[in-house]
């Protein structure tokens, strides 16, 4: 019988290569030549995954364009998607906003259009350009929309082209225009019916106005919409006495005490580094250190410091297994500002966790849970991962 060790010592000393030789660019790059493979340029978004989830993919490949600027391959890459997906992308709305409300025109009005005004600041009405373009990606569920605002800010950052950025606004625009939350009126429902008062769509809304804030016209008007929302959201029973945020409020506004996500801990992150940008008030900072430490402490155990969710390491459903990735990108964007060992800790744990253990050795696909081994993996799974994989680029 022929003996296999030199078969077995020369594919590990093969591995031990591999992996010495790899950086962490290097291996973002090989990721987002994975994440490719998935893109399909007649619908605009990832195969295997999901509308939203399509808006993060984009997002994590602009957040790696931004840093790899040196190489022509990405920033090729990454322009060409947005400007396919700026086209096309619409077509894979899966219910857009004109097929929802019985009453309201396919395409906005200019009357549609003038009844968008701010909850908390008096402003101009926002043009019909921006409110059009905005539209074709509203389909009805706020966070969706939420995600998709904050992908096209995220490749007007790379482009400054302003057609991205007219997308952002036209989508707060729209979510600024629906019907407040009974619980204190400043915030918004989580979706067309009106009923359910939850963290994430509220901690986008925010998100966005944070953003523009710091770079659309009438910046002022974005920035005390944005301060409003976080006055409200941080005093409105989301956050439990953990630190930590919970998925929403129940019907007489309280903490509802569902599933805390690790998307939820780190959404707010990204807002109020934005937040701190526009106003430089560094009591935004701290409160975003104080969600940051709740939330490391809660998804992280104190051996491998890789970010875990509650459903790992198989029972995520296709929405999350998106999570993770967005906590990691919003922390690194934190750490960006205001560095913290532990920050950095989790960070480059839970990118090496994906490289050794999450990983797919023949094709490199990423999957869904973190510490291995690898089991599901699709576009989701593997742009999640890829957020690991960019933050530890940028450390």
């Amino acid at each position: 019988m022929k003996s296999i060790a030199p078969i077995l010592l020369s594919s590990l000393s093969l591995l031990t290569t591999t992996c010495a030789q790899s950086t962490p660019l290097s291996r973002a790059e090989t990721a987002l030549d994975v994440l490719q493979s998935w893109y399909n340029t007649s619908t605009g978004i990832w195969d295997t995954c999901g509308w939203w989830n399509g808006a993060n993919c984009m997002t994590v490949l602009a957040d790696l364009a931004l840093i790899d600027d040196s190489s022509d391959s990405v920033q090729e890459t990454a322009r060409e998607v947005f400007n396919n997906t700026y086209y096309i992308g619409p077509k894979s709305n899966p219910l857009p906003f004109g097929e929802l409300e019985p009453n309201s025109p396919a395409t906005p009005s200019a009357t549609a259009s003038s009844r968008v005004v701010s909850s908390t600041a008096a402003a101009a009405t926002p043009t019909d350009e921006a409110y059009e373009v905005g539209w074709k990606w509203i389909d009805g569920s706020y966070d969706d929309d939420g995600w998709w605002a904050l992908a096209w800010i995220a490749a007007y950052d790379l482009t400054k082209e302003q057609k991205y950025l007219d997308v952002a606004i036209g989508i707060y625009e729209h979510l600024n225009s629906t019907k407040k939350a009974s619980c204190g009126n400043t915030g918004i429902y989580s979706d067309i019916t009106n009923v359910y008062v939850n963290a994430v769509t509220n901690e986008l809304f925010l998100s966005i106005a944070a953003h523009l804030a710091n770079r659309a016209p009438n910046k002022e008007r974005y920035r005390q919409d944005a301060e409003n929302l976080w006055n409200w959201f941080s005093t409105a029973g989301f956050i439990n006495d953990k630190g930590t945020i919970n998925d929403g409020l129940t019907n007489d506004c309280k903490n509802n005490g569902q599933t805390e996500w690790t998307y939820n801990q780190g959404i707010v992150l990204g807002a109020l580094v934005e937040l701190h940008t526009a106003n430089k008030n560094k009591a935004y900072l701290t409160s975003a250190f104080h969600i940051a430490k709740a939330a490391i402490k809660t998804f992280t155990n104190s051996t491998s410091n890789v970010i875990q969710e509650s459903c790992d390491p198989d029972s995520c459903d296709a929405n999350s297994t998106q999570f993770k990735g967005i906590f990691i990108r919003n922390l690194a964007a934190l750490n960006a500002v205001a560095p913290e060992e532990t920050y950095e800790k989790v960070i480059k744990a839970s990118a090496e966790s994906i490289w050794r253990h999450d990983r797919d050795l023949e094709n490199d696909e990423l999957g869904e849970a973190w510490t291995g081994p690898v089991n599901l993996v699709d576009a989701s799974t593997h742009s999640s991962a890829m957020d690991a994989l960019v933050a530890a680029v940028g450390l």
